[in-house]
C-alpha cells in the first residue's frame, strides 16, 4: 500500500508541475500581450501614437534624437499664432479637416506662414489647409507605389528617387510653386514660399512613416522638409500635429488594437505543448514521403531546348526592348508619346536629355522590333547588347545628376 501511495502521490505531483507551468505561461503571454507596446499594422492613421506600418512614431522619436526640439501638438490651430514662427516647422499628416471650423483652421495657417514659419503637409486634406493649395486624380492607374523622378536640382529633390503612394497630384499652377519630384506628369513633392515662411507638400506620409523611413532617400526628403535644427541660436522647434487626427478614447478602441490574433495563436501553441507534454504514442513511426523535385538546372535546360525547337526569338527580344523602354521612361525621363517615335528622335532626345552619342542603342532598338526573323545565336547577342545599353544609360543618368546637383 505504501508504494501504491507513493505512487499515486508522484503522479499527481507531476501532474500539478505541468499544470503550474502551462498556467505561468499563459500568464506570461497575456501580459506582455496586454502592456507590451501596440503593433497593429491595422491601424493606417500617421499618427506619432501609432507604432505600425502607417505611424509615424519613428520620424517623431528620431526628430528628437537628431537635435530637434520635437512636440505633440495637440492644441487647437488658433493657439498658433502664440509660437515663434521663424523657428518652428508644423507637421500635418493627412489631418482630419474640421467641418465647423475649416476657414479658421485655414487662416490660422496662412497666418502661421505669413509670420516665418514652415508647414510640411501631406495629402488631399493637408494641400486644401495650405493657402492657394488644391489637388486632383493622378493619371496613372497604380495609386499604390510609384518610384518618383527628381526634377532640378532644389534641396528636396536631391533626395533622390523616392517610393512613394501617391493618391493625389498637386493642381494648384503658377511661377511660385516649385515641384521637386514627380510620378510621371504628376506633381507629387511641392514647395513655395508664402510671405516669410514656407509651405512643402507631399502626395501622401509614406516617406515619414515608420516603414516608409527607413528608406535612405525618404529620410533625406524628411530632414530636407523639417529644416535645419538650429535657428539662429536656439533649436527648431518641429510640431507634430496631433489635433486634427482622431484619437482612441474608449476601452473597446483599446481593446480593438491589441494583437489578438498572435495572442489566440500563442495560447493554442500552449494548448498543444500541454497535450504533447501529456500524452502517449500509439502505433508505428513512418519516415515522412519526401516527393523529389527537378533540378531548377534541368528545368532551365528543358525550357532552352523547347524555345530551341520552336525557333522562339520572339519572347525573350521583346521582353528585352520592354525592359529598355521602361527604362528609358523612368530612369531617363523620357515621355511615353517620344518612346511611340523612331528610334532616331529617341536617340536625338536621349542625347539632348543626359548626353553621350546613342547611336548604336538606336540600331538595337530597331533591330529588337523586327526581330522575329533573326536566328537565335543573333537574338541572343541582340539582347545582351540591350542589357548593356541599359548599364551605360544608367552611368550616363549618375553623371547628369551628380554634374547638376554641383
Amino acid at each position: 500500500m505504501a508504494i501504491g501511495t507513493n505512487g499515486y502521490v508522484t503522479k499527481k505531483r507531476e501532474r500539478t508541475l505541468v499544470l503550474g507551468l502551462a498556467a505561468t505561461v499563459v500568464i506570461v503571454v497575456l501580459g506582455f500581450s496586454l502592456f507590451g507596446p501596440v503593433r497593429d499594422n491595422t491601424d493606417i492613421r500617421p499618427t506619432t501614437f501609432n507604432s505600425g506600418s502607417a505611424g509615424v512614431k519613428a520620424a517623431y522619436l528620431l526628430a528628437g534624437d537628431l537635435g530637434y526640439d520635437a512636440r505633440r501638438w495637440e492644441n487647437e490651430p488658433a493657439e498658433l499664432s502664440h509660437l515663434d514662427a521663424d523657428r518652428t516647422t508644423l507637421v500635418l499628416t493627412e489631418p482630419t479637416l474640421p467641418v465647423k471650423s475649416l476657414e479658421a483652421t485655414q487662416h490660422a495657417i496662412a497666418d502661421f506662414l505669413d509670420r516665418g514659419g514652415r508647414v510640411v503637409a501631406t495629402g488631399a486634406s493637408g494641400a486644401t489647409l495650405l493657402p492657394s493649395g488644391s489637388t486632383a486624380p493622378v493619371s496613372r492607374l497604380d495609386k499604390d507605389l510609384c518610384l518618383t523622378r527628381p526634377e532640378g536640382s532644389g534641396e528636396l529633390a536631391r533626395a533622390g528617387q523616392l517610393s512613394m503612394a501617391v493618391p493625389v497630384s498637386w493642381s494648384s499652377n503658377g511661377p511660385e510653386f516649385r515641384v521637386e519630384e514627380r510620378c510621371g506628369s504628376d506633381a507629387v513633392v511641392v514647395r513655395y514660399p508664402y510671405g516669410k515662411g514656407e509651405a512643402i507638400w507631399w502626395s501622401s506620409p509614406m516617406p515619414l512613416s515608420n516603414a516608409g523611413i527607413k528608406d535612405d532617400a525618404s529620410l533625406k526628403l524628411v530632414l530636407a522638409s523639417l529644416g535645419p535644427v538650429h535657428q539662429g541660436d536656439h533649436r527648431r522647434v518641429v510640431l507634430f500635429d496631433e489635433y486634427l487626427h482622431e484619437k482612441r478614447e474608449s476601452i473597446g478602441d483599446l481593446l480593438a488594437g491589441l494583437p489578438w490574433w498572435p495572442l489566440g495563436g500563442q495560447v493554442a501553441a500552449v494548448g498543444v505543448l500541454l497535450v504533447l507534454s501529456r500524452g502517449r504514442r500509439n502505433g508505428p513511426l513512418r519516415m515522412p514521403v519526401t516527393v523529389p523535385r527537378t533540378s531548377p538546372l534541368e528545368f532551365a535546360e528543358s525550357m532552352g531546348r523547347l524555345y530551341d525547337r520552336a525557333h522562339a526569338v520572339e519572347a525573350p527580344l521583346a521582353a528585352a526592348r520592354s525592359q529598355t523602354m521602361r527604362y528609358l521612361a523612368e530612369g531617363c525621363g523620357l515621355s511615353h508619346d517620344l518612346l511611340r517615335q523612331p528610334p532616331e528622335m529617341i536617340v536625338e532626345a536621349l542625347g539632348v536629355r543626359i548626353g553621350g552619342d546613342w547611336t548604336a542603342l538606336g540600331q538595337h532598338l530597331a533591330a529588337s522590333a523586327n526581330g522575329g526573323s533573326l536566328k537565335p545565336k543573333r537574338a541572343l547577342k541582340l539582347v545582351q547588347a540591350l542589357e548593356a545599353d541599359q548599364q551605360a544609360l544608367a552611368v550616363q543618368v549618375s553623371a547628369a545628376r551628380k554634374t547638376a546637383a554641383n
